[in-house]
C-alpha cells in the first residue's frame, strides 16, 4: 500500500522533483503528529424523553472527550429568527445515491478478527455491521483479489512453480482466502445480507507478468490478457458459489504504483485495451453483472480514468472510476463526474497512520473522505484497512508498516481508533440507498442526506479553533445549536 508512484508522462517537469521526493504516504494527506489509539468502545446511546427534541444528534470531539455519543440537550425547529449563520438543508435538491461507507477487509483484517474469542467476535461483528442502536452500520466493503500488502504472505488464486504457466486456469483456487476472508464474509453477510463488496487485485499471478520472478511492479503480459480476464470471471463465480456476491471490481489497485508488494503497473491505455478487448467481453459471455470500475488510484491523475472512458470500446463496460487521495484534490472527483455525468465515481481508500494525531486525522478525513467525497459525487467513502494487530500487521515484506486499522486487536482486546469514528459518524446514520441532498456550508463543512425511511441527516464538521453557533434550516424553520471546535456532529430528524 501506498507509496505514491507518479506517472511522469502525466506531470509537468517542474513538479518532477517534488514527485520523486514524495514516494511514501505523507501526513499532510491524512493528518499528522503523534497520539496513541483510542480505547473506549462506542458510548451507549442515551435516549431523551419522548417528544422533547425534534433533532437527535451524535458527537465526536477531536480531544476524544466525546466519542460517537448521543447528546441529550433538546434541539427543536422553531419559526423565529436569530443572527446565527444558517445551514439550509433542501431535500428537494437531490444528487447521487449512496451505496455505503466502510473499509477494506484485508486478509490481515480478517485474520486478526478471527483470532478473537467467539463471543467477543460475534459482538464486534454485530457492532460493525448490524443496524441496531449499538451498531455503526457499515454497508460497503472492499476486499483484495488475492493478496494485498496487508496480507501475511504474497499470493494469488493461481500460483504456479517458477517457470510454469496455467493459461487455462486449471489450478485456480480460493484456498488462500478459505481460512479467514471467505468464512468472515459469510458471517458478515448473515448480519447484513445487503452489504456490497468491491474486489481489487494488487497483482495478477506472477506468471502473467512480464517480470515473472516477482510480485512487485512489472506489467501484465499481453499474451495473458484473456487469461487474466478469465481469472476475474473465476473469482466472481467462485465467490458466488460460496454465497458471496461481488458487486464491483477494479482491474488494478493503484495501477501507477509499481513499488508496492504486491503490485502491477498498468497504464491507462493498457487498462482501456484490457477492458474493451478482454474483461468486458468475458463478463458479458459469462452473464456476469459485476460492475467494472476504472483506475482506483490518486486524484492527481484524473487524466487516467478520463482516458479510459474516452475509449469508445471500453466505455460501455465501465460503470465509473475509483479514487484515493494520497495526492490531488477531492474536488477533482467532480471534474471526472462532469466529464462523464452518466458514469459513477467512488472513493475507495484512505489510510490513517500509526504516527497520526486523532484531532488532525478526524478533521482531515471528515473534511475530505466523508464530507468531501460525498459533496463531489462519490457513491461510497471507504477508509483503508478495517483492523490489524498492535504491530500494524499482518503485512507482506515491503508492505505498509504504519497503516493503522479502524480497529487494533490484541488477544481479546479491541481498540477503536480514529478511523472507526471517521466512518461511524456517517455509516451509523446514512444507510445504503440514501440520497445526498443540498446543504450550504459556509465556515462549517457539511453534507446532507435523505434516507430511504424519509429521515434527514446532516453531518457538520467544525475543523476550526473556536466554537460556532449556527442554525439548521429546513422548510422555513430553524433549529439553533452550537458545535465546538474540532468536532463532528451528525444530526438526524
Amino acid at each position: 500500500m501506498r507509496k505514491t508512484f507518479v506517472n511522469y508522462l502525466f506531470i509537468p517537469a517542474a513538479a518532477l522533483a517534488m514527485a520523486v521526493s514524495g514516494c511514501s504516504k505523507s501526513s499532510d494527506t491524512g493528518g499528522g503528529g503523534t497520539t496513541p489509539p483510542v480505547t473506549p468502545p462506542v458510548t451507549p446511546p442515551v435516549t431523551p424523553p419522548a417528544g422533547t427534541s425534534d433533532v437527535e444528534y451524535w458527537r465526536t470531539s477531536g480531544d476524544r472527550s466525546v466519542l460517537l455519543t448521543k447528546q441529550t440537550a433538546a434541539l427543536n425547529f422553531v419559526s423565529t429568527t436569530n443572527g446565527s449563520v444558517t445551514i439550509t438543508v433542501d431535500s428537494t435538491v437531490k444528487y447521487q445515491t449512496v451505496d455505503g461507507f466502510g473499509y477494506t477487509l484485508t486478509q490481515g483484517s480478517a485474520f486478526v478478527i478471527n483470532q478473537l474469542p467467539a463471543a467477543i467476535k460475534s459482538q464486534l461483528l454485530t457492532e460493525l455491521f448490524g443496524s441496531g442502536d449499538g451498531s455503526i452500520g457499515i454497508s460497503y466493503l472492499r476486499i483484495g483479489i488475492g493478496a494485498t500488502d496487508l496480507s501475511g504472505t504474497v499470493f494469488s488464486y493461481n500460483d504456479m512453480p517458477t517457470g510454469q504457466t496455467d493459461p487455462t486456469l486449471a489450478n485456480f483456487s480460493l484456498a488462500d482466502d478459505a481460512t479467514n476472508v471467505v468464512p468472515l464474509l459469510k458471517e458478515i453477510l448473515a448480519i447484513n445480507p445487503n452489504i456490497k463488496i468491491l474486489g481489487s487485485p494488487w497483482s495478477p499471478p506472477v506468471w502473467m507478468k512480464i517480470n515473472t520472478t516477482t510480485a512487485k511492479g512489472g506489467n501484465l503480459n499481453p499474451i495473458y490478457y484473456q487469461a487474466y480476464a478469465n481469472y476475474f470471471v473465476k473469482f466472481i463465480q467462485a465467490m458466488k458459489a460460496q454465497g458471496i456476491t461481488i458487486d464491483a471490481i477494479t482491474p488494478q489497485n493503484e495501477p501507477l504504483n509499481p513499488d508496492n508488494t504486491p503490485s502491477l503497473y498498468m497504464s491507462a491505455a493498457d487498462q482501456a485495451a484490457f477492458i474493451k478487448n478482454n474483461l468486458g467481453p468475458a463478463f458479458a459471455a459469462a452473464n456476469i453483472n459485476t460492475k467494472i470500475i476504472a483506475y482506483d488510484h490518486n486524484l492527481d491523475q484524473i487524466v487516467y480514468p478520463i482516458a479510459v472512458l474516452d475509449d469508445a470500446g471500453a466505455r460501455p463496460y465501465v460503470d465509473g472510476s475509483a479514487f484515493h487521495l494520497y495526492a490531488g484534490n477531492i474536488s477533482d472527483m467532480t471534474l471526472v463526474h462532469n466529464a462523464y455525468p452518466t458514469k459513477n465515481v467512488y472513493f475507495t481508500e484512505q489510510w490513517t497512520s500509526s504516527a497520526g494525531n486523532f484531532k488532525d486525522d478526524l478533521n482531515w478525513h471528515l473534511r475530505n473522505v466523508i464530507i468531501g467525497s460525498m459533496r463531489n459525487w462519490s457513491k461510497i467513502a471507504l477508509e483503508w484497512n478495517l483492523a490489524n494487530d498492535g504491530a500494524f500487521g499482518p503485512h507482506t515484506p515491503g508492505g505498509c508498516t504504519q497503516c493503522m486499522g479502524g480497529l487494533t486487536i490484541s488477544g481479546s482486546s479491541i481498540t477503536r481508533n480514529v478511523g472507526y469514528y471517521i466512518v461511524a459518524q456517517a455509516s451509523k446514520f446514512v444507510p445504503a440507498g440514501s440520497i445526498r441532498i443540498s446543504s450550504n456550508a459556509g465556515n462549517l463543512q457539511t453534507a446532507a442526506f435523505l434516507r430511504p425511511d424519509g429521515k434527514k441527516v446532516l453531518i457538520v464538521l467544525n475543523d476550526g479553533t473556536t466554537d460556532q453557533s449556527f442554525n439548521i434550516g429546513f422548510k422555513d424553520k430553524i433549529a439553533n445549536t452550537t458545535i465546538p471546535a474540532n468536532t463532528v456532529i451528525t444530526y438526524l430528524w
